[in-house]
């Protein structure tokens, strides 16, 4: 799993752009860097020998050697992004045969949109070659009978079950590979004839590995399960919402089933302890805030006893929110090291200048217009935009929501919202609906309001959990789990 992680290191170009070559450069340099790291599972035992990214980013895999054993991993990464646009990339209403393993005695399906991965894998290169002519290159220094252990991670778990066989069925020159299949949280790739198949074949391991908790591996067989989740206390249970988006995904296949190939190896969490506490409030967001957890590498590997991999760098805050190009900046956060980037939107910094342990970055302002992202980039990854890394060209400061007290209540209840930057004009909306009144109590930062909880919208498709929002000198905040209220009784 270990291995299966590491895959997601430099997954997202850097938002100042960069051509796919650099991008694949600086993944070789990350990826790398976790192999040699003797803090994680694999304890440094692995080497960096090919890398290669799809020309739209969609897909990655990268092969490494055991410095202990005569063993090689194929690891594969699939595409980055939410759940649900990862279910509907595998376009599963949609059938074609695989015959990239040659002819077995009857055809077998697959998803067209699996195929349509399986295929970038397998063509896209590094340094001239595919994984197959990197494979054998490896290979040929090697003893006699090594192993060959395909592995992923989500989608790079459901390419592997197709890569693994594509593999076996090649011809290898001087050596006989044993290859071994690995996958977690994987959706399949086809139906019963492709898993038999699979399973058909002469393995060292076939194991797939799933979280019980976990959405995507339930995919497509058991997607309706997950409508009785989460357990309450403490939550999210599904609402009505979750409930539709669910039957849209389970429709997706269409009249075709789907089944998996390995042996199944179910991780059964404590719910009580193994879950995002942020996320437990009854809503569609909350909901796929916590599939996402439920999903996630740093899940898996808590729950199969391992470190986690090196994080890539997070941004907490900026010292000053607003000013012009040239203004003196400086970047707070975690994972600044050699090599780091700063980019104020799309735009990049010069000269940035990293403290010693890694925590602050220093940078002069690019020239600039608007609101605008701050974020820091290096071989590990690119860190996610957050509120407080907001940076706005002139003024004035961005709004932002840190909490409620009360976060729940009913219709004529004050609820206290605090943030930043409110101002004398500041209006409060409870969803759609906006605050009867709003008292100023404190501007600036920190910043205070009071506000009378609205009548809630009731009907179909209007839950009982809502986003407050806070709008002042042309700002709308933020949503997210500090902003959220829930309207009792509904």
């Amino acid at each position: 799993m270990t291995l299966a992680a590491i895959a997601a290191t430099a997954a997202t170009p850097r938002p100042s752009g960069e051509t796919p070559a650099q991008q694949q450069s600086r993944a070789f340099q990350g990826v790398g860097r976790q192999l040699a790291a003797p803090s994680l599972a694999t304890g440094g035992d692995w080497s960096l020998q090919w890398l290669a990214l799809s020309p739209d980013n969609a897909n990655m895999a990268y092969l490494a050697a055991s410095r202990s054993a005569n063993a090689f991993a194929v690891v594969l990464r699939g595409t980055v992004a939410n759940v649900t646009d990862l279910l509907e990339d595998l376009d599963v209403g949609t059938v074609v045969p695989f015959t990239a393993v040659g002819s077995p005695h009857s055809p077998v399906s697959v998803s067209k949109g699996a195929m349509e991965a399986f295929n970038q894998v397998v063509t896209m290169t590094a340094a001239g070659n595919t994984l197959v002519e990197a494979l054998a290159e490896a290979l040929a220094g090697a003893a006699q009978t090594p192993s060959v252990y395909v592995i992923g991670h989500s989608l790079g778990g459901c390419i592997a079950t197709m890569v693994a066989p594509y593999l076996q069925a090649q011809t290898w020159q001087n050596v006989t590979p044993r290859f071994g299949l690995y996958t977690f949280a994987a959706p399949t790739a086809g139906g019963s004839d492709f898993a038999t198949y699979v399973d058909s074949l002469s393995w060292v391991a076939n194991e797939r590995y799933y979280n019980t908790w976990d959405l995507v591996p339930q995919a497509w067989t058991n997607l309706d399960a997950a409508k009785k989740w989460y357990p309450d206390p403490p939550g999210p249970a599904a609402n009505d919402d979750v409930d539709a988006v669910i039957t849209a995904i389970a429709s997706l296949p269409g009249p075709h089933g789907y089944a998996q190939p390995g042996n199944a190896n179910p991780l059964h969490p404590d719910y009580q302890s193994d879950y995002d506490p942020v996320m437990v409030k009854k809503s569609l967001q909350d909901f796929m805030g916590q599939v996402a957890f439920q999903h996630a590498n740093s899940t898996y590997l808590g729950l199969l006893g391992a470190p986690d991999v090196l994080p890539g760098p997070v941004v907490r805050a900026i010292s000053a929110n607003v000013g012009e190009g040239g203004s003196a900046v400086v970047v707070a956060g975690t994972g600044f090291g050699p090599g780091t980037a700063v980019d104020f939107g799309t735009v990049p910094c010069q000269d940035p200048v990293v403290s010693g342990d890694g925590t602050a970055v220093s940078v002069p302002a690019p020239p600039g217009v608007g609101v605008v992202d701050v974020r820091v980039t290096n071989d590990l990854g690119t860190s996610p935009a957050v509120p407080f890394g907001r940076f706005a060209y002139g003024g004035p400061a961005p709004v932002i929501v840190t909490g409620l007290s009360a976060d729940s209540g009913r219709k004529g209840d004050s609820v206290t919202i605090t943030g930043v930057n409110f101002g004398s004009d500041a209006k409060v909306f409870f969803g759609t609906n906006p605050s009867p009144s709003v008292q100023v109590k404190r501007t600036g930062a920190p910043s205070e309001l009071v506000a009378t909880v609205p009548a809630p919208t009731i009907g179909i498709g209007k839950p009982s959990t809502i986003d407050v929002t806070v709008l002042s000198n042309g700002y709308s905040s933020p949503t997210g789990p500090a902003a959220e209220f829930t309207y009792k009784g509904l």
